[in-house]
């Protein structure tokens, strides 16, 4: 029967039976799907054909029948009422519930189209991982499928790589090739069989057995990528993490490190999510077998039997403004999660290494904010000493703006901070001597800068980075200001008050300093006292604005501001642990209160004069140019005296007239970024600071991201910066193709640091014998040193990842040590397969932190 095109919708039930159809055949081959009465049979085909002698029934031609969630495509279907079995064949695409497309030359179904034989086949599916669509593959001369759940490749081969477009007879990048491949779409896991791993076409590994989770699972008991591990103070060995799947919402996996030189590292880490939040829990352990691998205390952990750390994560929402949580770290030694390479986002390792704990709680409503917090640090480099560590809490911010009453109008603000430490020890800083270089008698070759010894303090020889004891203060501010807008002429006012009051309650100690040394404070408050500082002021404005067509809007715009306040008092008599980062540039420039925190507040009458210049263009041009300085008017200079800190102090703000500061900005488009700011010396226009960089994105006419900065700032003996510091910082990534990409990076230091080797323990020895007499830094002008550089290739594309980074990192930047790390990391990911990553450190280094030697 020739019926041109066809389309039946056929209810499965009971149909008319007088005259033997087409509709008859392959409405009863959807009869097998139990549970769906109401599916209907949709079957489109440029012929259908009905043989009642064979009993058969045919539809040839661009066949396609759809029943349920199923679709079965070819350029001939014919079913078999006799066998109950569906044959089809010529480009064959069976698409099934989950959106699995298995293609072949020819498929031998059951007539619900879930059992059956399949030659030639293939099968692709598209998942969502890691946030991105990936695509497996499945192939196989002969592949059988029972109940639609699981099918049995014969030969087949398993790939998340795409074919070659031009060549799609070549091998893919990898695939896995085995005797036999079982698919469990009820179980989701696919189990391999003889099975070796090829890369281009050449087997590289053999694995008889073994079985992985299907890209659709996102949580599977079961073992994931091993780690490997080689170090001269570990040994080698492995690190072979089980995930244990235990609920929806918790699992476990355990991770045990195998060392050859220090035994079995164990690690364990549970997750919890909750209805309201999640958590996690990680422990860490070994009971060493070789501790003198480390240095001895106080140096490292090398008198230590067993060491280990503890991690915890919360975060929990208890409506939807209010949320709190928890980040601890907790270690048995400094050195633990260092020297046994136990990773965590907590621990900051550029310059100062510490792990930060903390524990908040925070509110946020339409105009206002409530943080709660408390903190505990732990140094984790051999030079800090914990008990100058403070312990913070709490740590209380409240924010809250509303408009202003009535005729006033304009804004309101009220902040409020309440702040709470305890240390153990002052944290001294000797200045450097005064003079030229003064070195100390040479150690292994190598000298180091002597400072002054702090036994008593003294503006001119020590400074005070945090006092012993307990400090204890709470800050109100309440502020208001509005703008006004001179309608004919476009002149801006925006009058300002507001009304700051600080309590303070210190209760210095020093009967825990070490070597029986008890350092003296002069002048410092002991008890109960407060500060209140009143100030109203005046921003003026008057911006100059011209409309040049194609050339851009151009404006010039003069700026005035004058803040009134009486002299701040009890300068150098109140401690300052949040206020010692004062940077004096152009985006402080307008500031009402130039200090960094709460501890120190600016008072006197000051004057901020400046300007800016500005051109945005219709082709999206920006360019921006602002200049100015700060001039004390009336009263005390606040940056004049400086505090035990010696805050303000070589500032650009410590004489009447401020330095000039700068800056140039320009952005042709919004991909490329290139800013420039300074400070001149008020005097004589000598540059003190100096800050310049771009920022590049060239796609897609150049596939290139550039990114680099040159920094200078010029020496502040008073603050404890003996010498100028001078850097430059580099990070580009090219794409050679749209997979293969270049990247790299430097950070280098201008400053001519010393070349100091086999130092570190000596020195460090000397420092703890005099702590507050020599600062562990080595410094001596003679050149320029690489600090840190990654130089890495790599290859992406939809089925791998592979990465080859060469990285040199400095240890224990912080103290100047000249010893780095040199690094070769090597990352393989096939998608879908697992990840592997093999770190090893090359070179030679005599010495590193906590560890005796590193060969």
């Amino acid at each position: 029967m020739a019926a041109g095109f066809l389309a039946l919708a056929l209810v499965v039930a009971p149909l008319a039976t007088a005259t033997p159809s087409l509709a008859q055949g392959f409405a009863k081959a959807g009869q097998g799907i139990a549970g769906k009465p109401g599916d209907k049979l949709l079957v489109e085909a440029d012929e259908l054909i009905y043989d009642n002698d064979k009993n058969t029934v045919t539809a040839r031609g661009n066949a396609e029948l759809h029943y349920g969630p199923r679709t079965l495509q070819a350029d001939s279907v014919r079913y078999d009422r006799a066998s109950s079995r569906v044959f089809a064949e010529g480009n064959v695409r069976l698409t099934d519930q989950d959106g699995a497309v298995v293609t072949g030359d020819r498929m031998e179904l059951t007539d619900d189209f879930k059992n059956g034989f399949i030659d030639a086949l293939r099968i692709q599916q598209t998942v969502e991982q890691k946030g991105e669509t990936v695509r497996t593959r499945f192939s196989a001369p002969r592949a059988e499928r029972v109940n639609g759940d699981q099918t049995t490749f014969e030969y087949g081969t398993y790939t998340a790589c795409e074919p070659c477009k031009d060549h799609p007879e070549k091998p893919p990048l990898w695939q896995v090739r085995a005797a036999k491949i079982i698919h469990d779409n009820v179980s989701h896991t696919i189990y391999f069989e003889d099975s070796s791993l090829e890369v281009a076409g050449i087997p590289v590994a053999y694995l008889p057995y073994f079985e992985s989770a299907d890209p659709t699972v996102k949580r599977k008991s079961g073992f994931l990528t091993p780690r490997f591990i080689s170090s001269t103070a570990l040994g080698t060995g492995a690190s072979v993490p089980y995930f244990f799947n235990l609920a929806p919402n918790y699992d476990l996996t355990l991770s045990p490190a195998f060392l050859s030189r220090q035994g079995v590292l164990g690690q364990g880490e549970f997750r919890h999510r909750l209805e309201t939040g999640s958590y996690n829990l990680r422990l860490s352990g070994i009971f060493q077998t070789t501790p003198s691998a480390f240095l001895p205390g106080p140096l490292g952990a090398g008198d230590r039997d067993f060491r280990g750390s503890i991690e915890s994560k919360g975060r929990f929402y208890i409506n939807d403004r209010w949320r709190t949580g928890w980040d601890v770290v907790g270690v048995t030694d400094k050195w633990f999660l260092d020297n046994y390479r136990i990773r965590n986002q907590n621990i900051t390792t550029d310059y100062f290494r510490e792990a930060v704990s903390t524990g908040y709680l925070i509110g946020q409503g339409d105009r206002s904010w409530f943080e709660a917090r408390g903190y505990y640090f732990k140094g984790l480099s051999s030079f800090d000493w914990q008990k100058e560590q403070p312990i913070v809490a709490p740590v209380i911010d409240y924010d809250k703006r509303i408009n202003g009453p009535g005729a006033l109008g304009g804004e309101v603000r009220f902040e409020a901070n309440i702040t709470s430490l305890t240390r153990q020890a002052t944290d001294f800083q000797g200045l450097p001597r005064t003079g030229s270089y003064l070195f100390s008698p040479s150690v292994n070759g190598v000298s180091y800068p002597l400072y002054e010894t702090c036994t008593t303090f003294n503006r001119a020889s020590c400074l005070i980075r945090g006092l012993a004891g307990t400090d204890t203060r709470a800050s109100a501010n309440l502020s208001w200001r509005r703008t006004f807008i001179d309608s004919s002429s476009g002149q801006m006012f925006t009058p300002f008050a507001y009304l700051r009051t600080d309590a303070f309650f210190v209760n210095p100690s020093f009967s825990n300093y070490q070597n029986g040394l008890v350092p003296t404070i002069a002048n410092v408050a002991d008890g109960a006292s407060g500060r209140v500082m009143p100030a109203i002021g005046l921003d003026y404005r008057y911006p100059f604005v011209g409309n040049f067509g194609q050339f851009g809007v151009h404006t010039l715009e003069p700026i005035a501001q004058v803040v009134a306040r009486p002299s701040e008092t009890r300068i150098g008599r109140l401690p300052n642990e949040d206020a010692q980062s004062l940077v004096f540039d152009d985006t402080s420039l307008f500031e009402w209160d130039k200090f960094s925190g709460y501890d120190r507040v600016e008072g006197g009458v000051r004057a901020n004069l400046g300007g800016q210049y500005s051109v945005v263009t219709p082709a999206g041009w920006y360019t921006n140019v602002l200049f100015g300085e700060s001039v004390q008017v009336a009263g005390v200079n606040s940056f004049r005296r400086g505090d035990i800190a010696n805050v303000g102090l070589e500032s650009g703000l410590e004489n009447r007239r401020s330095d000039f500061v700068g800056r140039f900005q320009v952005s042709p488009n919004q991909n490329i970024s290139f800013i420039t700011r300074a400070r001149f010396d008020q005097a004589d226009f000598k540059v003190n600071r100096f800050e310049s960089g771009v920022t590049a994105r060239f796609a897609p006419f150049l596939p290139l991201s550039l990114s680099a900065f040159y920094s200078y700032y010029e020496a502040q003996p008073l603050l404890g910066f003996a010498h100028r510091r001078e850097g430059v910082t580099i990070a580009g990534t090219y794409n050679v193709t749209p997979n293969w990409f270049v990247t790299g990076s430097a950070l280098v230091d201008l400053t001519h640091y010393l070349d100091t080797r086999n130092v570190y323990a000596d020195a460090f020895n000397a420092y703890l014998a005099n702590p507050v007499g020599i600062a562990p830094i080595y410094q001596n002008p003679g050149r320029f040193y690489l600090s840190g550089m990654s130089f890495g290739v790599g290859y992406q594309d939809e089925c791998n990842t592979v990465s080859l980074n060469y990285i040199v990192s400095p240890i224990a930047t912080a103290i100047g040590v000249r010893e780095r790390n040199q690094t070769v990391l090597l990352r393989i990911e096939l998608k879908t397969l697992g990840e592997a990553n093999l770190r090893q450190n090359v070179g030679e280094a005599t010495t590193a932190d906590g560890i005796s030697a590193i060969r």
